[in-house]
């Protein structure tokens, strides 16, 4: 695979930095990180996530593309499911906005692209999968096994990236405050 461009689309540093380990050591794949994250509920938090994914492409020695934050976009992609339990259909329209906008990128660079949203203990994978199969170039990588969520944490603490308690939209940081 290392003769073709792979796009690996990033929510944030801590979830990334395990996924590129993984992609780099077991399938020798150096990827493109793309950021985007207009689900995030302020431009400040997009930025502060950002400034972490720029160290880790450092620290890689990675490209990094960045989509430009579009919150209202977002917003219109999940109206009516701003009271949605988190983990429900407001979360998977999300995913399906970000996957979208993903395959879209990986479409104009004729990549093959999966996700960094997989190795959260917090989001399902089976529903990213379902969501991804039907886009074209989406691999359906589960970056949960083999202990991704530990190796990813392990990354973060290392490269001192910024470490958030929410998913990022208002309505998580809502509910984070709630529980």
């Amino acid at each position: 695979m290392t003769d073709k461009s792979f796009l690996l689309h990033i929510c944030c540093a801590p979830c990334g930095g395990g996924c590129v380990e993984r992609l780099k050591q077991e399938e020798d794949i150096t990827p493109v990180l793309y950021y985007s994250n207009s689900n995030l509920c302020s431009k400040e938090e997009f930025d502060r996530r950002l400034e972490s994914v720029k160290l880790l492409a450092q620290a890689y020695n990675l490209r990094l593309e960045v989509d430009p934050y579009d919150h209202e976009a977002w917003l219109k992609a999940v109206a009516g499911l701003e009271d949605a339990p988190e983990r429900g259909a407001r979360c998977e329209k999300c995913f399906a906005f970000n996957l979208e906008r993903a395959a879209e990128k990986a479409q104009k660079t004729q990549s093959d692209f999966a996700t960094t949203l997989t190795v959260s203990p917090m989001k399902s994978s089976r529903t990213i999968f379902a969501i991804g199969e039907k886009l074209p170039g989406f691999i359906p990588w589960d970056f949960k096994k083999k202990e991704g969520y530990k190796l990813a944490c392990k990354i973060a603490a290392e490269l001192n990236f910024y470490r958030q308690n929410f998913c990022g939209c208002e309505f998580s940081k809502r509910c984070s405050r709630q529980g």
